[in-house]
């Protein structure tokens, strides 16, 4: 059987993209990408790029959870968020150039980003497999690669005009060396008062640090400097299937019963506050 074509949004990218076992330049191969050393990784059938290598992350959305997001997404609740997010980046000025997703789940605030920058590419790294596949359909210009955020990225100093991190784990260390001087960071980020409702409802969600600002500030300052800060804050309503959809994406699906066991008598909200910050921030270059 003939190898799949080679994904046409990976091809651009290709050149950003480094081997993870030694450094050096990947290139295209019929199913796969190679270095001159003979490391070679997988591209699947979807498109994506199989880079994670060694002991695997233990994050990343299972399959059942990639599919709750992809269905909760699609109903337009965190429209707004989307907006935000493609707000501040259409600010910083990348409008032809290259955007990293850090945590890039099903794709869905990337392909918001790519909406909004006409003549930019996009790349997902996640460690999610089932959430990858989602991510390089979002988009004809995005591209997708399996990659742990805490792990060193397999990307060229100063390589991205924009880094988005949304709701994801963060390496600031690496969001600056990977990002141009004159780049932007987007970093979108829950408060207190985000899912109040459900969190009240059911304890065994995943609670949010009251404390949590004040260590992204501590991560993020020796790297960057806030330029913009949006709050974004509303109610949503939830029917019971999109209440159950939103829990069982978040990092709270690992500690609840899985969605048949939570049904109709179950005491859900039929609404819920969002409410986020989102902070454009400018790398450090001293």
């Amino acid at each position: 059987m003939p190898a799949a074509p080679f994904p046409p949004a990976l091809a651009p990218l290709l050149g950003l993209l480094r081997c993870p076992t030694c450094g050096g330049r990947l290139h295209a191969g019929p199913g796969a990408v190679r270095c001159r050393a003979g490391h070679t990784y997988d591209v699947a059938r979807q498109g994506y790029v199989s880079l994670l290598t060694g002991q695997r992350a233990t994050s990343g959305d299972s399959a059942p959870m990639a599919r709750a997001r992809q269905r909760f997404l699609a109903a337009g609740h965190y429209a707004p968020l989307r907006e935000a997010v493609a707000r501040l980046a259409a600010g910083a000025g990348a409008e032809r150039g290259t955007v990293l997703d850090v945590g890039c789940g099903t794709g869905y605030y990337l392909a918001g980003v790519l909406d909004r920058l006409p003549g930019a590419r996009g790349l997902g790294l996640d460690t999610s497999v089932r959430a990858l596949r989602s991510a390089v359909q979002a988009h004809r210009r995005a591209a997708g690669a399996s990659w742990d955020a805490f792990r060193a990225f397999p990307l060229p100093d100063g390589a991205f005009d924009l880094v988005l991190n949304v709701f994801a784990p963060r390496n600031p260390a690496e969001f600056h060396r990977v990002l141009h001087p004159a780049g932007r960071l987007v970093v979108l980020r829950p408060t207190a008062r985000h899912l109040a409702e459900l969190r009240g409802r059911l304890p065994a969600m995943v609670g949010i640090d009251p404390a949590k600002e004040h260590r992204l500030h501590r991560a993020l300052d020796p790297f960057f400097t806030a330029a913009d800060t949006r709050t974004v804050e509303y109610t949503a309503p939830l029917s019971p299937p999109e209440a159950l959809d939103l829990l069982h994406m978040t990092p709270s699906a690992h500690h609840l019963p899985p969605p048949g066991r939570i049904g109709p008598g179950s005491p859900l909200p039929h609404r819920t506050t969002v409410s986020v910050l989102a902070t454009a921030y400018r790398p450090r270059r001293d």
